[in-house]
């Protein structure tokens, strides 16, 4: 029942069906269901006896819900609904038997949840929340042999630098324009956009994977993930801001383990203080995309990020990204100057383009998608080609030089007193 889904063979079937054993059930279900957009006709009354006829003789919905209350072997029972649902179909079943042996054996055999009754509202729009994040997961991809999996790591040097916005850009690149089956991880665990971005519902699937690392593995990666294209998977959180989430780590590590299994891609979306708190998340990446601006303050940190690319992560390829460049009249630094201090080339440019920016969220599309045509995504288009190129490199051992580009061991007061105004000769 709870089968890898087939988007083919979805578009005829009910997105939801329920069967319960008594009024109080469904009346508390029918408010739930309306609220998602599904009739509330799709209630119907006989519990799982009557789910297993219906189902026998008629397509199973997307999201099923039967009351196992008047069931005598639950477990026998829900074999038998098996039997009459269709490969994809997610199912809830609920009941008065509070025993943890028959949750797992529930689960063992296919179902999604198990609630008791009496049900709370809660516990079902979770369930039903749970379920639909289910139905939106990727299928796990087999990475094909000649196409090794490319990590690239995306990291703003400021707030506000807009690395987010390239790196949802390279993963909708990636997986449209290079076919790659593509993993977007944005590790901005409070505050993340990955899935808004795209005009996604984050979903839980981050934040239990921090709460319970030992959770995570393939199948949680295909439950977990919401499917933004067909090629293109989201994980991000928009955790409470009321308590911090505490974690040494482990769980963003096995997360990119886990998606290297099962995607040819995975971009993530680094806030530069997980250098500082995780410095191991860095060590299978392949390629590392500094975003940064033309300002002071975004010079001092591009030094000394890649000074700390160069030390701890040698083996990463190192592109430098200038972000939202305005004209030169407006720049706070030169480009030459800024180079000059970080003593490399700026890799790409990525000229400031307000009227596109405005338009992608208004249609909840990443900035290169609402501008596929447009001469400002050109350059992220070539990032995307180049950063691919260089972490398959890497990984075939091609290019053992890693991070060399990197501003590692030089002076930062010496790199920036070069951009500060010379005072006036008395």
């Amino acid at each position: 029942m709870n089968a890898p889904w087939k988007p083919a063979g979805v578009g005829h079937r009910e997105p939801f069906a329920a069967y319960v054993c008594d009024e109080t059930t469904a009346e508390t279900l029918r408010p739930i269901a309306s609220e998602l957009g599904w009739s509330v006709d799709k209630v119907s009354k006989g519990g799982l006896r009557n789910a297993v006829q219906s189902l026998s003789v008629s397509a199973s919905p997307q999201i099923l819900f039967v009351d196992l209350a008047e069931s005598g072997d639950p477990l026998n029972d829900i074999n038998a609904l098996a039997e009459v649902c269709e490969p994809g179909t997610v199912v809830i079943a609920a009941g008065q038997v509070n025993d943890v042996r028959l949750y797992r054996d529930l689960v063992a055999s296919g179902i999604q949840d198990y609630l008791l009754k009496p049900l709370h509202p809660d516990a079902l729009r979770d369930a039903f929340g749970h379920a639909q994040a289910m139905l939106n997961a990727p299928k796990a991809a087999e990475a094909a042999v000649d196409r090794p999996h490319c990590a690239i790591a995306v990291i703003g040097t400021r707030g506000g630098v807009g690395a987010s916005t390239v790196a949802t850009s390279l993963a909708w690149l990636l997986s449209e324009r290079e076919k790659r089956s593509t993993a977007l991880l944005d590790l901005d665990v409070h505050f993340g956009t990955g899935a808004l971005t795209l005009d996604l519902e984050p979903g839980r699937g981050l934040t239990d994977a921090i709460e319970n690392p030992s959770r995570i593995d393939g199948l949680f990666i295909e439950r977990a993930m919401v499917k933004a294209t067909e090629k293109l998977a989201v994980l991000s959180a928009e955790a409470p801001i009321n308590a911090p989430l505490m974690t040494d780590g482990a769980a963003f590590y096995q997360l990119q383990e886990e998606m290297r299994a099962a995607f040819e891609a995975t971009v993530v979306d680094l806030p530069r203080g997980m250098l500082v708190q995780h410095p191991h998340l860095i060590s299978d990446i392949q390629a590392a995309v500094v975003v940064t601006e033309l300002t002071l303050a975004a010079a001092r940190d591009t030094i000394r990020i890649l000074s700390w690319l160069k030390s701890n992560a040698p083996q990463t390829h190192v592109t430098v990204v200038a972000n939202r460049l305005h004209a030169s009249g407006q720049l706070e630094i030169s480009r030459k100057d800024f180079e000059g201090s970080i003593e490399r080339r700026i890799d790409c440019v990525i000229p400031f383009d307000q009227k596109l920016a405005a338009q992608a969220a208004k249609l909840g599309k990443p900035f290169a998608e609402a501008g596929k045509n447009s001469k400002t995504v050109a350059p992220i288009l070539d990032l995307a080609r180049h950063v691919l190129s260089a972490g398959e490199e890497l990984v075939a051992g091609k290019d053992g030089k890693g991070g060399g580009k990197g501003a590692g061991g030089k002076s930062l007061i010496g790199g920036l007193s070069a951009l500060l105004p010379k005072r006036a000769k008395k």
